[in-house]
Order: structure tokens, then C-alpha cells, then sequence
């Protein structure tokens, strides 16, 4: 496991006045180099052949430099990382990053200065010893109530399954009894949507009827200080276009839903609820501190709902940035703290920036 002293001597070897920032060609990337840009960085992008038109093409002003792979596990080459390092890079990880390259390699041998705690990435994913329900429970934050088993279910849950063809992403049903989820899970499998050895291993939870919110927020060591950049709700597919139809017509297609995220809009919230909002990512903060030092650094989001009784439930966590650039344009919460709008990258490049003035730089990455 590459330590933070190994990453400090890394950043030993940088040009201070030349630092920049760097990102996977995929997820957030845009976000990102668009806020090093706001702040006068320069930008890498990693792309892989064949997906790097965005990057290299329709938006080539917001990056400096390009390195162009065949495939994105490319970057754990020698060559790369030596590439990645002699540009004085802080990285920026986005899921992208955590699903192409893994958990192993960016913890033991991705050795460039991580902007944010590489040894967190893990706990996105559930079965882990500490992963984000662990975390979320040690915090008293609320959650919904996992089920062990199918033949626990007892009221309304949500079924969450890697997809058979691509299992980043994920099948999600929705079942109120053991009997419906034989039923649905059955169907699926059937029509090729998920496998049964995804299904073994699928995460089921009940289903917490609320208002959903997606809370993105950035912590720093350099203030201990969190921010809260701003509220996001998801737009999935095929859900959405099944929601469009009048209830005869989808009870009469039986479409398999999917929820498959294609987009996000900005929302807001009543200045009332506003403080557990902040609770819970406080609370977040300090568990991260106190199970995974030095904690969380930087953006993270809290994804879940308000119940009608105005509690906030969590049922997702994401320890990098977390990918919605409405978050910028729509949110007013930033802009009652600086003045002016700041985005996910922006914030991240306005670390960056403070820590090479105060001689911190060590103190944000891993």
C-alpha cells in the first residue's frame, strides 16, 4: 500500500508553481477541468482510444494536455504514471477511476498524489468489513433497514443488481414480499437483464418513500471545514420514460425497469432542513476521521430521501466527486458563502490553490 510519506516525497519532486490538475476522461472530467481553468490551473485529461472526442475534440479548451491510451487500466503503465508526475499532477478521482482502474492498484500502485483519500474509494461498494453502511450506521445517520436475506422482506424494498452486461451499472426492482422477488427476480433473469450470480449478491433495501436529495459536499483539512455545494436528484432511464406513460399503458407493456442515471438536475431544499443536511455530513466527517485516516478530503455526497415525518435518510455514498455539473448553475448554497458560484471542480481547484499557498499541499492528498 503506497503510504502518504511515499506521497509526499512525490510531491517533494513537483514544481510548485506548475502544478496541475489531472482527471480520467470520463464521469466528471469536464466539471473538473473547467473548475482548474476558473482558478488558472492546467489541466491533463487520460483518455482511452475511442472515447476521447469530448476531451480532445468538442471541449480541447479545457485541456492542456491529453494522454491517450488504448485502455484506461493503461495508466497504471510505468511510462504513464512517470508522464503523469513530470506534469506535476494532483489527480482527481471520479468513479470512472475506482471502476476502470480498481481498488487494489490505486491503493498499492498508483503512485501520483490523489487529491482526496484513495484508501475511502473502496467503501462504494457494499460487503466490504468497513464499507458505507458501516460508516453511515458508526455515524447515527439514518438508513434504511438492509435485508440479509429475500425471505426477510416485510415491507415494501428496493432490490439493487450489478447488470448482466454492464455491471457498472445497476437493475433495480422493487419487491413487498419474498414471493414478489422470486416472481420479478425471476423475469429479469429470464429476459437477460441480470444473472443469478449477480443476484446472490445483491443488496436488498427497504424502500424509503421521501422526497430524494443528493447532498454533494466538500470537507477541508486546510479549515476543517464543510461545504455544502449543492442538492441534485437523478434522471434514470428507462424509469423516467416508463413514468411518462399514463399507469394503464405501463401495467399494460410490463417494461422491466432498469433506472440506469443519464443525467441530473439541480434542486433545492426548505432553509428549515437545511441543518440536517449539514448534520449528517458532519457526522459523515467525523466517522471517515476516525475509521479511515486522515478521513474523507475534499467533494463527497450523501445520496437519499426526506420522509413526511422531515427525516433524512442515507442509502448511498460517494467518496469522490460526484459527477452532476447542475450543481454549479443551480445551486444558490455556495453563492451565500463566496459570493459566487462555485462548482464541484472549482472548489476542488480552490484547495489546490490554497494549499500551495500555505505550503499544505500534503495535507489533501494521499
Amino acid at each position: 500500500m503506497i503510504s502518504r510519506g511515499e506521497i509526499g516525497e512525490i510531491l517533494s519532486g513537483y514544481d510548485k508553481r506548475n502544478i496541475r490538475i489531472g482527471v480520467l476522461g470520463s464521469h466528471s472530467a469536464l466539471e473538473i477541468a473547467h473548475g482548474a481553468k476558473q482558478e488558472g490551473f492546467e489541466t491533463v485529461a487520460v483518455c482511452q482510444r475511442g472515447r476521447e472526442r469530448t476531451y480532445a475534440k468538442y471541449y480541447k479548451n479545457l485541456f492542456d494536455h491529453i494522454l491517450l491510451l488504448d485502455k484506461f487500466k493503461d495508466i497504471m503503465k510505468d511510462e504513464n504514471l512517470r508522464r503523469l508526475k513530470e506534469l506535476s499532477t494532483i489527480f482527481i478521482p471520479n468513479r470512472s477511476f475506482s471502476v476502470y482502474v480498481g481498488y487494489e492498484d490505486i491503493e498499492e500502485r498508483f503512485a501520483v498524489p490523489i487529491m482526496g483519500n484513495r484508501y475511502m474509494l473502496k467503501v462504494e461498494e457494499r460487503g466490504i468489513a468497513r464499507d458505507q453502511h458501516y460508516l453511515l450506521r458508526e455515524a447515527g445517520i439514518s438508513t434504511p433497514k438492509v435485508f440479509k436475506s429475500y425471505r426477510e422482506i416485510d415491507r415494501l424494498a428496493i432490490v439493487k443488481v450489478p447488470e448482466r452486461e454492464r455491471a457498472i451499472e445497476r437493475a433495480f426492482f422493487y419487491a413487498a414480499s419474498p414471493s414478489e422477488f422470486e416472481r420479478k427476480a425471476g423475469e429479469r433473469i429470464r429476459r437477460g437483464v441480470i444473472s443469478p450470480e449477480a443476484l446472490e449478491k445483491a443488496v436488498i433495501e427497504e424502500y424509503v418513500v421521501g422526497a430524494k436529495f443528493n447532498a454533494n459536499f466538500f470537507w477541508s483539512p486546510l479549515t476543517d471545514e464543510l461545504d455544502l455545494l449543492g442538492l441534485d436528484k437523478r434522471i434514470q432511464t428507462n424509469l423516467d420514460g416508463v413514468l411518462d406513460l399514463p399507469a394503464e399503458e405501463q401495467l399494460e407493456l410490463g417494461i422491466v425497469v432498469q433506472n440506469v442515471e443519464i443525467g441530473h438536475f439541480g434542486v433545492t431544499i426548505r432553509e428549515s432542513q437545511l441543518e440536517k443536511i449539514f448534520e449528517a455530513g458532519e457526522r459523515f466527517v467525523e466517522i471517515c476521521k476516525r475509521e479511515y485516516p486522515p478521513g474523507i478530503i475534499g467533494l463527497f455526497a450523501l445520496q437519499g430521501a426526506i420522509t413526511k415525518d422531515l427525516e433524512f435518510y442515507v442509502f448511498d455514498v460517494s467518496p469522490r466527486v460526484p459527477g452532476c455539473p447542475c450543481v454549479e448553475p443551480t445551486s444558490p448554497y455556495m453563492k451565500y458563502k463566496y459570493g459566487m458560484e462555485v462548482g464541484p471542480g472549482r472548489r476542488v481547484a480552490m484547495e489546490i490553490r490554497r494549499a500551495i499557498e500555505m505550503g499544505r499541499l500534503e495535507d489533501i492528498v494521499t
